[in-house]
């Protein structure tokens, strides 16, 4: 049986994505690729997530992550991910 793909959703509404979601965006493609983890995780964008007050927002297997930035997305992606 296939283990199921991880999927890891960035905020890119124009709040997060100003916020710091842009930087995250490319550190979370740089780690996946640093790591071999391309064909095993579903990493997408969305628009808006109605919490841009709490921003930027990362969710991965639904769980929400708050005030992400370019320090906490590695040691999230390591906790989660690895």
């Amino acid at each position: 049986m296939e283990k199921k793909k991880t999927s890891i959703v960035i905020c890119l509404g124009s709040s997060c994505f100003s916020r710091g979601n842009k930087e995250n965006l490319e550190i979370i493609k740089a780690y996946l690729k640093e790591h071999n983890l391309e064909d095993k995780v579903d990493f997408k964008g969305e628009l808006c997530t109605e919490n841009c007050n709490k921003g930027p927002i990362v969710k991965i297997n639904g769980k929400i992550f708050q005030d992400v930035d370019a320090r906490s997305i590695v040691e999230i992606l390591n906790n989660y991910i690895l």
